[in-house]
């Protein structure tokens, strides 16, 4: 009961807050429009969530997601203004959010500094670089075709939901069967579980934290590349919060700050939760920081369910 109620605990605060919603705004909630409007909202904090979900099964944190979402929005439009097409541009992009999750992945293993410490660092790195590429300004950058990517509204009709939404939804489908299904997904359980046990049973450690954080810079870069494409612009403030959004929608579906625990789908869940709140707010006209309160709340609630949970059947 106790192991029920620590993961379906979170969700049913989150049902109740969904309700509170619906009731309040029936007319607008519920449209086609707005439904849409969430499931591209989705995809920013989903992208995420599937990275962060691998680090949070092998027991580690990343902190920095939010920053290297900034500087690869930031790089993709700098390259753009320098003549670039948008798709080497996006690719740069991409590739600038996996060297930051590679050197997190190094200096946590390298080293041996605890994950938070050293993505703290590195959120302060990236989010500098951000800022030193941009000149400390918003890069105004033509996006090409990605805001069609991002359109609620997608061409072809036919294609019903935003082709980012629908990239979202294919690598959640691949990414739940590696985590699920492959010797990576199991060592990045046994790791998360107890790191000396799966290190004695051969579990490269090492390799497995080094792909987990590498993923997770390159799910955040992509999903800044895309963020680029939505407010077609290169902001180096971009992304402020978001790793608090990203951990709060992985605990919402499932998964542990013990590590050891969580799903890919899950964490999908919990993003496209973490949209609908963020779309309830907006429309019941409540301030920004009532959203942010909430997120701390749900983050908190769920951590405290997980450790009364693991204190019971210790």
């Amino acid at each position: 009961m106790k192991r029920l109620l620590a993961m379906l605990g979170p969700m049913l605060g989150f049902m109740l807050v969904f309700v509170w919603f619906a009731v309040r705004n029936p007319d607008t909630f519920f449209t086609t429009g707005n439904l849409l409007t969430v499931a591209v909202h989705t995809v920013i904090v989903g992208l995420t969530a599937l990275g962060m979900t691998f680090v949070v099964v092998s027991g580690g944190i990343d902190l920095s997601v939010g920053s290297v979402a900034a500087l690869a929005s930031v790089t993709a439009a700098v390259l753009r203004i320098a003549g670039w097409d948008i798709g080497p541009a996006c690719a740069v992009g991409i590739c600038a959010g996996a060297s930051i999750g590679l050197l997190n992945g190094a200096l946590v293993v390298g080293f041996g500094i605890g994950p938070f410490l050293v993505t703290l660092g590195t959120m302060g790195i990236a989010r500098g670089l951000a800022k030193w590429l941009a000149e400390e300004r918003v890069v105004q950058a033509d996006p090409g075709w990605l805001p069609a990517w991002m359109s609620k509204f997608p061409e072809p009709p036919w294609l019903v939901l935003a082709p980012a939404v629908w990239l979202l939804l294919l690598l959640a489908l691949g990414l739940a069967v590696v985590l699920a299904r492959s010797r990576f997904g199991v060592h990045c359980y046994a790791v998360g579980s107890n790191e000396k046990n799966a290190r004695l049973c051969g579990v490269p450690v090492g390799a497995v934290k080094l792909r987990v954080y590498a993923l997770a810079g390159l799910m955040a870069g992509l999903a800044g590349v895309l963020n680029f494409g939505r407010v077609r612009v290169g902001d180096p403030t971009a992304g402020l919060g978001l790793e608090l959004q990203v951990i709060a929608a992985v605990v919402l579906g499932g998964g542990s700050l013990a590590g050891g625990e969580g799903t890919v789908l899950g964490s999908l869940l919990g993003a496209f939760c973490m949209a609908v709140l963020a779309n309830g707010c907006t429309l019941e006209g409540l301030p920004n920081y009532v959203q942010e309160m909430l997120v701390g709340g749900i983050i908190i609630f769920a951590v405290g369910l997980d450790r009364w949970r693991r204190r019971g059947s210790g």
